[in-house]
């Protein structure tokens, strides 16, 4: 047998032992099999360590800790002499059993999804388990679910930044606008807000593939390079520079040739205060500067200086009409 045979055989008997020594009814021969299979292969100890540092994924099970307690000292009241049978009573053949369930469930299952939202002119920072992070922008909501072979993110719509602990056994993916962004390295943005999907790389490489439907391409993405696909479907990559992108996170939103309309689309998200259109044709004029999200009065005036518009108060807040 091939030493990477040999491998795969340990960590398929280690998961098969870790399960043996977490049942009820272990007995003084499962010790002495137990013995046997460890010292049988220098590989079978540490695929077993592996086994249980694997499953420290999971929750702990108190109710089943609880039995295997009372177990013990029941054993303990016993009082065998054989040296399986007392190291059994004395809690060392039950108590790996015990600390395999203190370590995770019977049968291994993924955490619960979490699902996070912000409304309107709410920022939120989420830390996961595994360290990475995510910051979203207004009106946004995704939900995670963890587990011990993946990483998944599923984005119902908004904006956010993804900085990642990168983990090759355990991908990262978000699923977002009919694709699934995977990540190859670290930092990225998605922003899904109905008028089409981004993908922004910062740091690192991101793929982004089609998703259950199977309809696009795949795509390589890395630093500078953003994918937009539009609602027809158009995909285009192009270079950008992502401290623009994730401006938002700052207060800050940097704008290129973008219409009137999907500015104040964004502004509305920000703030609670509302701005309106008063005149259809202001909406396409486009934009390029910077807007420092301070305060909604402010920035009305700050695109006066920049449009032939002008801010007149309204009943959900400001009208933007024509000078």
């Amino acid at each position: 047998m091939t030493e990477q045979a040999r491998r795969e055989q340990a960590e398929i008997d280690a998961s098969a032992w870790l399960a043996r020594l977490s049942g009820e009814s272990l007995v003084e021969q499962d010790g002495h099999a137990f013995e046997a299979w460890l010292a049988a292969d220098p590989l079978n100890r540490p695929a077993y360590q592996r086994a249980l540092a694997d499953w420290q994924e999971f929750e702990v099970r108190a109710d089943a800790v609880l039995e295997e307690l009372k177990a013990v000292d029941r054993r303990r009241a016993m009082g065998a002499r054989a040296r399986w049978s007392g190291w059994i009573a004395g809690g060392g053949l039950v108590a790996a059993a015990a600390a395999a369930l203190v370590i995770l469930p019977t049968i291994p299952r993924e955490a619960p999804a979490q699902t996070y939202q912000t409304a309107r002119a709410q920022h939120q920072s989420v830390k996961l388990a595994d360290g990475t992070t995510i910051d979203m922008d207004a009106e946004t909501r995704l939900t995670v679910r963890m587990s011990g072979s993946r990483r998944q993110v599923a984005l119902a719509g908004g904006q956010a930044i993804f900085n990642v602990v990168h983990d090759p056994a355990r991908p990262f993916t978000v699923e977002t606008g009919g694709r699934e962004i995977r990540d190859v390295g670290t930092q990225f943005e998605v922003r899904n807000r109905g008028d089409g999907l981004t993908v922004t790389v910062a740091q690192g490489k991101v793929e982004v593939r089609p998703g259950a439907s199977g309809v696009g391409q795949t795509y390589l993405l890395t630093p500078g390079e953003r994918l937009a696909i539009g609602q027809g479907g158009v995909e285009a990559v192009r270079a950008v520079d992502p401290q623009e992108t994730f401006s938002w996170r700052s207060g800050r939103l940097v704008y290129r040739n973008q219409p009137l309309q999907d500015v104040v689309a964004d502004l509305n998200r920000e703030f609670a205060q509302q701005i309106d259109i008063g005149d259809p044709a202001l909406a396409r004029i486009p934009i390029t500067g910077v807007i420092v999200l301070d305060d909604p009065k402010a920035v009305a005036t700050r695109l006066s200086l920049m449009l032939p518009v002008k801010a007149v108060p309204s009943a959900q807040g400001l009208t933007l009409i024509r000078k």
